[in-house]
């Protein structure tokens, strides 16, 4: 098993937003991620930078950030583009993470 760790960012003022949009998941988008093996998937914001970090385990070898290809995917990164830093595609800039560290 896989952890993996990165970082996103939110435009100042949408915290609640976010947690609100997520709070609310869409069960395709939820599937999507359990059927390629993702779970223990948490997203923590920092308040102060409005950093978002995430970590996930992964049973199979990609990422949440792998499943681009997928029309649920491209359709919630269109709707989450208003409220965080994107690409020109849509997609979330998101800056992988390397552990240095790890008690158990």
């Amino acid at each position: 098993m896989q952890r993996t760790a990165f970082k996103m960012k939110l435009k100042p003022g949408f915290a609640n937003e976010y947690q609100k949009r997520h709070n609310e998941i869409w069960p395709e988008l939820t599937q999507l991620i359990k059927d390629a093996g993702i779970h223990d998937y948490s997203i923590f914001l920092d308040e102060e930078t409005n950093t978002l970090f995430a970590v996930q385990k992964q049973a199979g070898k990609c990422s949440s950030q792998a499943l681009g290809d997928s029309p649920v995917v491209k359709r919630w990164w269109a709707y989450m583009e208003d409220i965080m830093e994107t690409n020109p595609d849509s997609s979330p800039i998101s800056i992988p993470l390397f552990e240095i560290f790890r008690l158990d």
